[in-house]
């Protein structure tokens, strides 16, 4: 049974140099609309951020924006908002990414810049110290995230990544294949707990 409602999406609020990572970012958008799921992102109206958003809205998708109120004004505006139905504007990051995360079931990271790695880096310590069994996925646009995968695996060869089948991120090379790819995750995760559950009700 598909438990995934809402995918978080962790993104640049510029646009990059490369014209892929916006198409990209429209793309992801017309994908979660189409297969019913809602997106909850940073609330921001320019770059690869707008790009998602605009594509969930023009393929009749529905969107979560959550924003802190000192980045009204440099990510969007508040006449740029009123496209949205679901708005939350938070004092403090701290409390943006705690709603995010709240209101998601799987994590997916479009090119973006040191706030997005922050942001994905979060997320799999997170799962790393048992906190969620969430999706996490990295979009590999052109390659984008190839040096942070590198770099992940050079920690894990280090031997600085324990419970090291808790970070396990999906990575995609084609945007079509996310939601199939996060959504067959979470199925997995499901069945295992299930799985554990059984065992336990058994002792």
């Amino acid at each position: 049974m598909n438990k995934i409602r809402a995918v978080c999406v962790y993104c640049g609020s510029s646009p990059g140099n490369d014209p892929a990572y916006l198409e990209a970012g429209a793309q992801l958008g017309s994908c979660l609309a189409a297969a019913g799921l809602k997106l909850i992102y940073g609330g921001g109206t320019t770059g690869i951020m707008g790009a998602v958003a605009r594509g969930v809205l023009d393929a009749g998708g529905q969107v979560g924006a959550i924003i802190p109120s000192f980045l009204v004004g440099r990510e969007t505006t508040k006449a740029a908002m009123s496209m949205f139905n679901d708005v939350t504007v938070t004092e403090t990051m701290h409390e943006r990414k705690h709603h995010m995360f709240e209101r998601s079931d799987a994590f997916v990271a479009l090119p973006g810049g040191i706030g997005t790695i922050e942001e994905i880096v979060e997320i799999m310590t997170w799962g790393q110290l048992g906190q969620h069994r969430k999706p996490m996925a990295f979009a590999n646009v052109n390659g984008f995230w190839n040096p942070m995968l590198a770099m992940i695996e050079h920690v894990r060869q280090a031997g600085f990544i324990h419970s090291s089948h808790l970070v396990q991120p999906i990575v995609t090379d084609r945007v079509e294949d996310i939601i199939p790819a996060i959504v067959a995750a979470s199925a997995s995760a499901g069945a295992h707990d299930e799985g554990v559950r059984s065992v336990i009700d058994k002792m």
